[in-house]
C-alpha cells in the first residue's frame, strides 16, 4: 500500500470517527435520559447554564443536539466542500472545548465522568487536525484565501 493511500485511509478513519461520535451523541441529546444526564454539567457551567433560563432541560439538550448533528453533517460534506469541512471541524472543536470545561466547572465531578470527558482531548486533536486539513485545501484552491 502506498504512503499516500495509507494517509488517505487514515484521514477518512479519523474524520469518520469524529462524524460518528458527534452524529450519535447529537441524536442522543434528543432523549430524556441524555437531557437529564447532561443537566448537572450544563447547570454549573458559565458557558451553558444560561440555556436553562431560555429552555427546559429537554429544550437545552435538543439545542445542543441540533448543533452537534449540524456539525457532523458539515463534516460529512468535506469530500465535496473544504469550506463545509472547515466549518464542521471548528464547530466540533468549540463543542469539545465546552465539554472539557465541565472538568473545571462541575463541583464534585466523579472519576468515571472525568475519564469520559478526558477522551475529548483526543477528539479535539482530531477536530483541529480536520480544520487545518480543510483550511489547507481551501488555501490550495484560492491564492486570496492562502494569504488570509
Amino acid at each position: 500500500m502506498t504512503t499516500n493511500r495509507s494517509l488517505a485511509i487514515g484521514e477518512h478513519l479519523l474524520r469518520g470517527a469524529l462524524i460518528l461520535f458527534f452524529l450519535g451523541f447529537g441524536l442522543y441529546k434528543f432523549t430524556a435520559v441524555e437531557a437529564a444526564a447532561i443537566q448537572p454539567l450544563m447547570a454549573n457551567s458559565p458557558f451553558f447554564s444560561w440555556l436553562y433560563a431560555l429552555f427546559s432541560v429537554q429544550g437545552a439538550s435538543n439545542l445542543i443536539g441540533v448543533y452537534e448533528v449540524a456539525a457532523a453533517l458539515l463534516l460529512v460534506a468535506r469530500p465535496w466542500s473544504a469550506r463545509a469541512g472547515l466549518a464542521g471541524s471548528l464547530m466540533i472543536a468549540l463543542a469539545l472545548l465546552g465539554t472539557l470545561s465541565f472538568l473545571f466547572t462541575t463541583p464534585a465531578i466523579g472519576e468515571d465522568l472525568q475519564g469520559f470527558l478526558i477522551k475529548d482531548i483526543g477528539l479535539l486533536a482530531i477536530a483541529l487536525w480536520s480544520a487545518l486539513e480543510s483550511r489547507a485545501a481551501l488555501g490550495s484552491r484560492s491564492p486570496r484565501l492562502a494569504m488570509a
